[in-house]
């Protein structure tokens, strides 16, 4: 067995790599062994006969995998969940994110004119359903909308 360390430092140091990733062709083994110099390391690498092996990294193939299943729900059971309800998503943020979707829609509503074109009617209707959202009457937005429906108002 030849000792290569010296060649395959001087190439770990021309290519800015490590020596691990320093790969020798092993049919011109006495060309690299006879190679001392720098511009005999950059002679054999222009030719091939050194060559930087590509890096080792951990493979991603099982994370994709779990990652498409998560994104269509699965994997994400009462098994796999630790901490509480609130620790996963606090309710109280979930409130403040909805109640506030919810008001902007309404003053949207009550800006466009859409429950009645008397300006104090407008206002009252609009103060019902805001004390009614403030009271959690509605969940969502979606079930403002059904509400806002069923009370035959033309909602887009």
């Amino acid at each position: 067995m030849v000792d290569l360390s010296t060649q395959k430092r001087l190439a770990a140091e021309v290519l800015g790599v490590g020596v691990s990733r320093i790969r020798i062709d092993p049919e011109r083994i006495e060309d690299v062994e006879a190679a001392l110099r720098r511009e005999d390391i950059k002679r054999l690498i222009k030719e091939g006969v050194i060559w930087v092996e590509q890096a080792r990294r951990n493979s991603r193939g099982r994370w994709k995998e779990r990652h498409e299943k998560r994104k269509k729900g699965h994997r994400r059971g009462p098994g796999k969940r630790k901490g509480a309800k609130d620790a996963r998503t606090d309710s109280k943020e979930k409130w403040v994110r909805t109640i506030r979707k919810i008001r902007r829609y309404l003053k949207w509503l009550r800006d466009h004119k859409v429950f009645s074109k008397d300006e104090m009617e407008n206002r009252r209707i609009y103060r019902r359903l805001y004390m009614l959202a403030k009271g959690g009457t509605f969940t969502c937005l979606a079930d403002l909308k059904r509400y806002l429906r069923d009370m035959g108002y033309e909602v887009r």
